[in-house]
């Protein structure tokens, strides 16, 4: 049985793919008191389990069990994948490899080095920061929170070396924290430490995000499970745990920090602010992340504002984030919107396109699911504009499934022209077409991608009034982005 956040709080959905079968599958769609089931554990008689309910449980059941049936090919399909393009290019490509075969001389990537880059860096080698930017301009937190972002899916010596090297910056540490619920210390996050002087000090938080062949994390993703945070809100119940919902006290304010405890991300980086703020009274920190990483990033003020962290939050600059699934319901959302004009927090959300997962968990009637914050919407062109949602704001509505495999088509084309337009970092090599090739049988899996975010912070077009993530406390900014 599942121990709810507080002793307050009675009202929890929590889904369990791994039990059950499927006579109890058919159990679920048929029977209102899923209380009852095997998959699902809630309080009796809390949860109005109409038909559509149970419909989109048992989708989220059936998809968790077959990424969970796929679990380890799929680990070990990216992890060779991941080898072979190291492998490839550590020998000079193709002929450098043949060469050095021959010689007897091959050069074994090692996946601890500096040089061993992720998947996901081998559709974007981007690392330099953007040089036209200036700090305190008004799309340097954007531009600047991406990159750290996509940096975020690297190995430690990698984010080390690229933080101090290439950034100029104080590499403040690489973090595995523990996931309480999975017993595995699968929630990554850096932090680094820009400090010009006493007036310019940014400490910024990078979560990571989603890796493409981690069914654990795309597990996360799907699932639909929520928990309430009395005066707060439901909150999805995987981004919670990932963040540090403790299995036996929800969110005290504090824990206890013994040498053999396992570190959780909240509480670790929460401490780690602390240290800094009392360093520095005039410290800023950012926070960010894509995918995951956003939906960990926008959880984090909100847990600081559950437990009154007034002095840590009054310091946040911001919560930028990019292709960040929802976090919880309206209620959420609400009292999100209340702390950000409180604190006068710049809370800001980048949709790519038809990115698949900014759509995801469903924002409807049947579940309830809410973005808040400030959203900036970009289209195939790179032209972005402020919307209250992002368009097709529930992904597996039918009547946008022609346009989005259009768009999809229309982005594979647009890729072997974008050299010639912007230059040659925004050259789409065949490992990111290949991406872009499933997109277009699963249109929102290569909008995903960090490639695109990064280029609408770069070559995006913005000229609008922004209206302050603050509702009003601050005045409205002209954002240009030309």
């Amino acid at each position: 049985m599942v121990v709810p956040l507080e002793e307050s709080s009675q009202d929890y959905v929590v889904l369990n793919p791994h039990n059950g079968g499927i006579i109890d599958l058919l159990r679920l769609l048929l029977f209102r008191d899923i209380e009852k089931s095997k998959f699902v554990d809630c309080p009796e008689g809390i949860y109005d389990a109409h038909f559509k309910r149970r419909w989109l449980i048992f989708l989220s059941i059936i998809v968790q069990k077959i990424l969970n049936s796929v679990k380890k090919p799929l680990a070990w399909f990216g992890m060779a994948l991941e080898m072979w393009l190291n492998l490839y290019c550590d020998n000079g490509n193709s002929l450098g490899l043949l060469m050095n075969i021959l010689k007897w001389k091959v050069v074994i990537p090692d996946p601890k080095s500096a040089r061993y880059r992720s998947n996901t860096a081998f559709m974007d080698n981007r690392i330099q920061l953007d040089k036209n930017l200036i700090y305190g301009d008004n799309r340097y937190y954007a531009a600047f929170s991406i990159m750290a972002a996509k940096l975020a899916y690297e190995n430690a010596a990698f984010v080390e070396e690229t933080v101090k090297d290439h950034w100029k910056m104080e590499f403040l540490g690489f973090y595995d924290y523990w996931n309480e619920y999975q017993e595995l210390a699968t929630t990554q996050a850096f932090m680094l430490r820009d400090k010009r002087s006493d007036d310019i000090d940014l400490t910024v938080v990078s979560f990571r995000g989603t890796e493409m062949f981690d069914s654990d994390a795309w597990n996360t993703d799907f699932d639909i499970s929520w928990y309430e945070i009395p005066n707060v809100g439901r909150v999805h119940g995987g981004f919670m745990k990932a963040l540090g919902l403790q299995k036996d006290h929800g969110w005290p304010k504090e824990i206890l920090h013994t040498t053999s405890r396992p570190e959780v991300a909240y509480y670790s980086i929460r401490d780690k602010l602390r240290e800094i703020l009392r360093e520095n009274k005039k410290a800023k920190f950012l926070v960010t992340g894509h995918s995951l990483g956003g939906a960990l990033a926008a959880l984090f003020p909100v847990i600081l504002a559950y437990h009154g962290e007034s002095e840590l939050l009054h310091s946040l600059e911001g919560v930028y984030t990019f292709g960040q699934p929802r976090v919880g319901d309206d209620k959420l959302a609400e009292f999100m919107e209340t702390q950000i004009h409180m604190h006068n927090v710049k809370l800001v959300r980048y949709v790519y396109g038809h990115d698949m997962v900014p759509r995801l968990p469903y924002d409807d009637k049947t579940l309830m699911f809410k973005h808040f914050g400030t959203c900036v919407y970009y289209d195939r062109f790179y032209k972005g504009k402020i919307v209250k949602e992002e368009p097709n704001k529930n992904y597996f509505e039918m009547k946008w499934f022609i346009p989005k495999i259009t768009n999809s088509f229309m982005e594979m084309v647009r890729s072997f022209h974008l050299r010639h337009k912007y230059g040659h970092e925004y050259d789409e090599g065949w490992f990111l077409l290949m991406f872009r090739t499933i997109g277009l049988a699963i249109p929102g899996i290569s909008a995903h991608m960090p490639q695109d975010y990064v280029n609408c912070t770069r070559v995006g077009s913005l000229e609008t009034l922004l209206p302050d993530a603050s509702a009003g406390s601050r005045p409205s900014q002209i954002i240009s982005l030309d």
